[in-house]
Order: structure tokens, then C-alpha cells, then sequence
């Protein structure tokens, strides 16, 4: 269908062109929104052709959502299955269906204050490699249905233990009734849940308050924390602006060894052959970012047994240069 004016419906409207624009958002997502709607925002803000996220956050949680423009939807599987560091602050004293401050309260505790030696020790407790059972409020399927439809409709179900692990749990700021604290997790951990569970630890019950995600991946430095950009910030931009924004797609993957390759290795590499670089300094199973003579990113490769490099995802366009 052909959008038409609200004023003149017989007056046809042109979309905006779509652009082929590639790089990664660290959009500061607001609280109140949820991520796809988030996305949406953005897309139509860099109008780009194709647009994705790289990890969901609760409507009531706010912080870093990497969005992910162009040829960087290729890596955002690797920032799916990053590391995630959050700020959240803890209702001491009763437990709501949804486990945060968007639910209803569904039980209270006669224990409505923890001591900061009894936290600290609940805290201790949970670092490592735990089980944790996901809230019925969640987006897991069960069944093909998503376990918060099912919630919706008073349906509750039984849910496996999932390990996760905690890096670090730390407390920023004590108080008996909201304490505010750290978590450095692997994906897949639900800050709810581990609410939950410090507070069990302590003989009482809890939800998140409040809860900010402060980094993803390699964007856990304090100069990605200052860059975190607005909805606000981004719709006030004018498009040379936004495009400064965009970070360079293989900012996200950081954590592997980079690979330089001649002209002709370039060549062979984008028909599929492996290749043998100069020199690395990867190991045999690596992942490897592989770049041209000009540093421009190609993509991803691995190292065989034999030293030799395969493609493992490449990009067909233009992939921007080198992250500095």
C-alpha cells in the first residue's frame, strides 16, 4: 500500500529511502520502552535498510543496547553471547509476579531490612557457576509458547535449571531496603531471578527496583559508557552527525586475534580457499578477524590444525576499516 497524506488523502507520500549503512549503536535505552521498539526507533532515525539488536532488555530496564546497522547484524550473534554488566537496585521485603517494580506484589516478608554483613555474605554465595530456574515472566518458549503469554493467562509451568556464570557481584551503595549493587554475568543470566535468589540467601524476599546495563562485550570501558547515545541525543542529530556515531563493525569482536593478508590472500579468501597469513599470533581453533591490505575488515576465519586460516563469515560488501 501507498502511504497517503493526513491532510490530502489523495496526495501520495514517498517513504524516505532506505540507506545501506553499516555500524553498531550504543543506544541508551530508556526505561519504559521495550528493545524491539527501541530498534524500530533507530532504524527509522539512520533509515536504514536493515537493523537488529544484539540481547533484549526489560521495558523497566534501561542502558547499553548495541544496535547493529547493515553488515553488523552478521556480528551481533558474538555480542549475543558476550558478557553483560548491570547496575541494579533490590526492594528488600516482597516478591511481585514479574520480579521487578512492573509487577504486582504477590507475597511479603516479615523480614523488610538485611544487614550489609548478611548481604555480603548472600552476595559471596552467588559468584561462580550457578543454577538458575528463568522466571515465568520471560521470553523463553515453552511448548511454542512464550512463557510471559502463558504467565498473562495464570498459567505457570515447570521451568529447568539453566547454568549461568557470575563474574562479579558487588555492592555499590548499602542500604537495609534498597541496596544497589554490581553484576558482571554471562548470557542468559536473569538479574531477576539472582534478586531473588541473594535475597533467599538472606531469609527474605526481593525484586529489582531498578536495573541498568552499563556493558556488553568489549563495550565494558569507560570510554563506551560516555558514548552510550540517546534516543533524545540521536533524533536531535543531523545525519552527518549520526553517522559519526556508528561505531566500526568489528568494534564488536575485539576479543579475537586480528589477521593482516596480502592482496592476493584477500582474493582467495573471498572465493572460499584458505589461506596462510604472513603471520598471527592466533592459536589452532582461534577465531581470527581478517583484514585486507588496506585494513579494511573482511570477516571472521579460523585456524586450522595446519595453520591455515578458513572463512568462517565474511561479508559481501563493505564492512567498513579497521576499528583504531
Amino acid at each position: 500500500m501507498i502511504p497517503t497524506s493526513a491532510t490530502d488523502p489523495g496526495k501520495q507520500v514517498s517513504r524516505p529511502e532506505r540507506r545501506d549503512i553499516s555500524g553498531i549503536v550504543l543506544l541508551d535505552k530508556a526505561s519504559g520502552i521495550s528493545s524491539n521498539q527501541a530498534l524500530q526507533q533507530v532504524k527509522r532515525l539512520y533509515q536504514a535498510r536493515k537493523a537488529g539488536h544484539t540481547g533484549s532488555l526489560d521495558p523497566l530496564a534501561s542502558g547499553m543496547l548495541p544496535v547493529c546497522l547493515g553488515n553488523a547484524t552478521r556480528v551481533s550473534a558474538w555480542l549475543l553471547e558476550a558478557d553483560k554488566i548491570y547496575e541494579v537496585t533490590a526492594a528488600i521485603g516482597a516478591r511481585t509476579d514479574t520480579a521487578d517494580a512492573d509487577g504486582q506484589v504477590v507475597e511479603q516478608s516479615a523480614v523488610t531490612a538485611v544487614t550489609e554483613s548478611a548481604l555480603q555474605a548472600a552476595l559471596a554465595a552467588h559468584l561462580g557457576a550457578i543454577n538458575q530456574v528463568p522466571p515465568m515472566y520471560s521470553a523463553l518458549k515453552h511448548q511454542g509458547q512464550r512463557l510471559y503469554r502463558l504467565a498473562r493467562a495464570g498459567q505457570e509451568v515447570v521451568r529447568e535449571p539453566r547454568p549461568v556464570f557470575i563474574y562479579a557481584l558487588e555492592l555499590i551503595e548499602f542500604d537495609p531496603q534498597r541496596p544497589r549493587l554490581r553484576v558482571h554475568c554471562s548470557k542468559g543470566t536473569y538479574v531477576r531471578s539472582l534478586v531473588e535468589s541473594v535475597a533467599a540467601a538472606m531469609g527474605t524476599l526481593a525484586y529489582v527496583q531498578a536495573l541498568r546495563r552499563t556493558g556488553v562485550g568489549p563495550f565494558d570501558d569507560p570510554a563506551a559508557m560516555l558514548s552510550f547515545s540517546s534516543m533524545e541525543a540521536l533524533a536531535a542529530a543531523d545525519p552527518a552527525g549520526l553517522d559519526r556515531l556508528l561505531r566500526p563493525v568489528d568494534s564488536a569482536l575485539q576479543g579475537y586475534p586480528p589477521v593482516e593478508l596480502t592482496a592476493g590472500d584477500t582474493v582467495s579468501l573471498q572465493h572460499g580457499r584458505p589461506v596462510m597469513p604472513p603471520a598471527t599470533m592466533a592459536k589452532v581453533g582461534d577465531v581470527v578477524r581478517l583484514y585486507g591490505p588496506t585494513e579494511a575488515f573482511l570477516g571472521l576465519g579460523e585456524v586450522r590444525s595446519d595453520g591455515w586460516v578458513v572463512p568462517r563469515r565474511l561479508f559481501c560488501g563493505a564492512a567498513g576499516q579497521r576499528d583504531k
